[in-house]
This record gives structure tokens, sequence and C-alpha cells, in this order.
């Protein structure tokens, strides 16, 4: 068993160690890039914590739609719906890269959260800041632009806000997914990207460099990102 300091440092709750103790229900998968973790429909029995890589969340309509309705970074949790009872999958996952991901059976999961009060808090914390963004993309789809809702997607995705990041970002997603995400077409997407490149916001040449400059952009009163070329 670690002790204390491999915790907890300075602070700061260290879920990846923590989950090291769990003795049972417990196991660690490597997964390549695209290949599936979980399919809408199937059963529901397990929380996932992404220890390295991108996961993207999809759902499927009945008409045979996909939409992307959410991707996932090392130190989140994903798949906590079978906990408050659901028995199957309303979605689908899969790794957007070579992911390492620790797979938690829900008894385990439950039983560690009753049990273990700095876990469940870490835990609650993500809850409800996940419930915070999904608040915010609602209001970014009914009242922002597309030009406007893609750049905050990019921000989002490059984590920038966290621990002063000021440093390009790299992304690599396609601008499909991208048009999926902030619910419009490619070529917009397309144009908006192109513009944002010229404008010294981004750089763009297979992966998304993401600069500080874009966030600067978006939380001037006035946006240099709306207005015509």
């Amino acid at each position: 068993m670690p002790n204390a300091p491999e915790i907890e440092l300075k602070g700061i709750f260290d879920p990846r160690a923590f989950l090291r103790r769990i003795d049972s229900g417990r196991t660690i998968e490597r997964y390549a890039k695209n290949q599936k973790i979980f399919g809408q429909g199937d059963i529901a029995s397990s929380v996932y914590f992404i220890q390295k890589g991108k996961v993207k969340i999809t759902v499927l309509s009945e008409l045979g739609k996909e939409a992307v309705v959410g991707i996932f970074t090392a130190g989140q949790f994903f798949g906590e719906g079978c906990l408050e009872g659901a028995e199957l999958r309303t979605s689908t996952s899969q790794a957007m890269e070579e992911c390492l991901i620790t797979e938690i059976a829900k008894s385990a999961m439950l039983t560690v959260l009753a049990r273990e009060p700095k876990f469940s808090a870490f835990f609650i914390g993500h809850l409800l800041s996940r419930n915070s963004r999904i608040e915010d993309d609602l209001i970014d789809q009914l009242f922002n632009s597309s030009e406007r809702r893609l750049a905050r997607l990019l921000l989002l995705l490059a984590d920038f806000g966290k621990e002063g990041n000021a440093a390009p970002v790299d992304i690599s997603l396609s601008q499909e997914t991208l048009a999926e995400m902030i619910g419009t077409t490619r070529s917009r997407v397309s144009f908006f990207m192109n513009r944002f490149r010229k404008k010294g916001l981004i750089d763009y040449n297979g992966k998304i460099q993401v600069h500080r400059s874009l966030l600067d952009a978006v939380l001037r009163e006035k946006p240099g990102i709306d207005e015509e070329d």
C-alpha cells in the first residue's frame, strides 16, 4: 500500500496513485487509436478513468446520424452512468489516440466512494465540473455564433485557463469532428480555421496549435473573430 505522500502531494489528491490501491474490480488496459472501448447498447457495469490519451464519446440516433457529445482527456472519468442505475450504455466511446485506461467495476467503485472521503470528494468535484461544462455548452449553442463556438471549443480542448497555460498547445482533431461538436458544417469550420490562422490565433498543419492570442480575442469586449475580413 502506498504511503500518504504518494496519494496526496502538497494537498493535491492524486487519483492515479489512489486507484492503484484498489485490490479487486480494477483492470488497466491499453487501447490503440480508433479502438472502441464500449458501444452504445452495451451492458453498463463499470466506470473508466483515463491515465493517458484522449477518448471520444458519440451517440447514434435512430435515423443513423452520429454526433460527438464529448472528448475526455487524461485525469477524467467517463462511463459513470452505471452508478445511477443505467443498465445499458447510451453512447459509444473510442480511443482517439493510444490510451491507457483504468476500468473500475461498478461494485468496486461504489465501495470506494462509500469508504474513502477524499476520493469521493474528488469524484464529486469531477461530476460538478462536467455539469458546469454541459450548462456552458448549452448556453454556447443557444447564444454564440458558430465561429465563437469553435474558438471556445479549441480553447477547452487545449486546456487554456488551467495553471496559467500560455504556451501553444497541439490538438489532433479532424474538421469533421469539430463541425459535429459545434453543430455546423465542415466547410464553415474550414473557413473559420483559415481565418484564425490568418489572424495568428492558431497554426494549422495536420495538428491544430492553439495560441494564447485566441483566448485574448475571445475575452476582449469586441473580439476580432466575428467581423468580416
